[in-house]
Parts: C-alpha cells; sequence; structure tokens
C-alpha cells in the first residue's frame, strides 16, 4: 500500500530523535492517520511479506477475551512470548526478568479482557470471568443490529485502573465503528505506533475485524481509519524499512479475504478466515523491542 510507504517516508524525512522505554532510540514524528476503503482490497502489506495467519490468531485471541499466553504459543503465535503480568514477573531488560517474563504465562487484563470483561476485577488467565464486568464487544454487535445509526459504537482497552497489571499497556487503545450507505467503517486509535513490526499487524488485524463485523451486521465492507499519535521507527529498524521503500508497491495487487462457516464473530476461528491472491515482496526481519 503506498499510504504505509509514504508514512514511512514522512518519519524518516521529518522524524524527532527520541529515547524511548526500550533505550534502543526511535525517531517519530507526532500525529498522523492511516485510511484504506475495504472495496479495493484487504490491507496485507506486499510490499513485504505480512503472515496472516498470526494477525488472524491473535484477532481471536482478543475476541475471545483471553490472557493466558500458552493459547498463542499453542496455536505457533509467538508475538507474545516475551511479555507477561508485570506483578507476577516484573519488567526488566535483565536477563534473568527476561527469563520469568518469558516463562510467566499470565499476560493480566489486555486487550481482549477489556473489550469483553472491562471493568471486572482481575484474578488471574483460568479465572471464570463468564457474565463478569461489561462485554463492550457484544454490546457493539447488539447495536449494529439493533441501531446501526448510533455513534456510541466504542470499544475501548485503555482501562487505567489496571495498567499495572497488564504485560503492555495497550498501544492500539480504542475503536469506534460506524456504518454510511450500508457499510459498516472501523476507526482506531494508537498512542504508540511501531511503524516497521507493529503498524502492518494493527491494519491488518482492524481490517480483519471490520470484515468479521460487517458479515455479523450483514453489511458492506466501508472505510479503515487509523489516528496514530507517537508514530516512530527504531532505529535498528531504519535500514529494512529503506529497502521496504526501494520496492515497488504496484507489483502485487492487494489480495482479498474469505471466511468460511461464519455464523457469529463470538464463534469465530482464525481457521475461518483466508486470504486470497496475496503475493509480496520477501518478508524483511525486525528485531521486536521490548
Amino acid at each position: 500500500m503506498k499510504q504505509y510507504l509514504e508514512l514511512v517516508r514522512n518519519v524518516l524525512e521529518n522524524g524527532v530523535k527520541k529515547d524511548d522505554r526500550t533505550g534502543i532510540g526511535t525517531i517519530a514524528i507526532s500525529g498522523a492517520m492511516f485510511q484504506h476503503d475495504m472495496s479495493e482490497g484487504f490491507p496485507l502489506l506486499t510490499t513485504k511479506k505480512v503472515p496472516f495467519r498470526l494477525v488472524a490468531s491473535e484477532l481471536e485471541f482478543f475476541i475471545k477475551g483471553l490472557t493466558d499466553k500458552l493459547w498463542l504459543i499453542n496455536n505457533n503465535n509467538h508475538i507474545w512470548d516475551e511479555w507477561a503480568n508485570p506483578e507476577k514477573a516484573p519488567y526488566g531488560h535483565d536477563e534473568e526478568s527476561k527469563k520469568r517474563m518469558m516463562e510467566e504465562r499470565d499476560l493480566g487484563p489486555v486487550y481482549g479482557f477489556q473489550w469483553r470483561h472491562f471493568g471486572a476485577e482481575y484474578k488471574s488467565w483460568d479465572t471464570d470471568y463468564n457474565g463478569r464486568g461489561i462485554d463492550q464487544l457484544a454490546q457493539v454487535v447488539e447495536k449494529l443490529k439493533s441501531n446501526p445509526t448510533d455513534r456510541r459504537m466504542i470499544v475501548m482497552a485503555w482501562n487505567p485502573t489496571q495498567l499495572n497489571q497488564m504485560a503492555l499497556p495497550p498501544c492500539h487503545y480504542g475503536f469506534q465503528v460506524t456504518v454510511s450507505g450500508g457499510r459498516l467503517n472501523l476507526l482506531w486509535n494508537q498512542r504508540s505506533v511501531d511503524v516497521a513490526l507493529g503498524l502492518p499487524f494493527n491494519i491488518a488485524s482492524y481490517a480483519l475485524l471490520l470484515h468479521l463485523l460487517a458479515k455479523e451486521a450483514d453489511l458492506g465492507e466501508g472505510l479503515l481509519t487509523g489516528f496514530l499519535a507517537d508514530t516512530h521507527i527504531y532505529s535498528n529498524h531504519v535500514e529494512g524499512l529503506k529497502e521496504q521503500l526501494s520496492r515497488d508497491a504496484d507489483k502485487y495487487p492487494l489480495p482479498t479475504v474469505k471466511t468460511e462457516n461464519f455464523t457469529s464473530v463470538f464463534d469465530w476461528s482464525y481457521k475461518d478466515s483466508v486470504v486470497e491472491g496475496y503475493e509480496s515482496y520477501p518478508s524483511i526481519k525486525f528485531e521486536i523491542a521490548v
């Protein structure tokens, strides 16, 4: 997608050097927007390979409201391996802290827990939270069907009372759904944007969620919009992104996404959705900043 590459170029050319929590250092801009019309195809980057299976399985993890890292690991998804509930494995850069974080399976009340159980007291990954807290996602689904013109279809992951229990405070902290002209639109807000590693996943994840919600409400797929705050590139990602900028964004068309056996977003499995016609340049190795 050319818009993603334009964002990369903007940060590289206009970003300001900043220190950060990880100690790696970034260049960043403050305030950007990403927008894509879903009628043009599914926004999976073609200038590098993005693993759709990982995007989809993480989204299922969120939709189910899970907080057990082992569920992801058992589904061969390792993007949360280095993180853990800081009350059980305190955050640190030393080898002992990293080892504890890797071994602890509890992520704390991260994204999905807030989507499905906002306000519930968090105890552990294996606690039964059925019926506890506010199921924000279920409320959105109900409003989509009963009053699609509602302007209050919002889901928040940012819960200040539980930030100290979260493996990582939510980067994409809230999203809103609107309906216009028979099409469902999704708009998400993000406080911290890792342009190289995180943003391609965020774009694809919210595009997939838009796709699922549109199927749930029998609506067309509309605009996907991201409002991005601290939009940054880690210093050790610069060369890889320059390589990506050198690639032809028009070489491969965007794929489409297809979901089989759909009954409800709450019964959906990541294996039900596949991207068709996906071709891309090879992947680029970017080290994760923890």
